[in-house]
């Protein structure tokens, strides 16, 4: 299992190398709502540092949290550039080419 935290962290870090490769393209695009949808199962911690955690669950496995209070959730995202300090944020423009199995 993966955590919802570093699944957007992991999205993260592919936007920000799509833009950085497309710097010097001559077509771009700006990048609009980022949905992600999964299935999360729902942990907490006892102790001092209680935390409640989400950890996202593979469709396959899905049947082993039953216990563990599994949820459908989707969350919407709308990534931006923030540029220097006193500059608005601003659109992401991304390229790059055709990875394997994308759709």
């Amino acid at each position: 299992m993966i955590e919802l935290s570093e699944m957007i962290r992991e999205l993260r870090q592919q936007l920000t190398t799509a833009l950085a490769e497309g710097a010097t393209e001559a077509v771009r695009f700006e990048l609009g709502p980022v949905e992600i949808e999964a299935t999360v199962a729902v942990s907490r911690e006892a102790g001092a540092d209680a935390k409640v955690r989400l950890w996202v669950v593979d469709a396959g496995t899905n049947g082993k949290y039953a216990q563990a209070q599994t949820q459908r959730i989707t969350v919407t995202l709308a990534p931006q550039v923030v540029p220097a300090e006193g500059s608005p944020a601003r659109p992401v423009l991304i390229a790059g080419g055709e990875v394997d199995g994308e759709r």
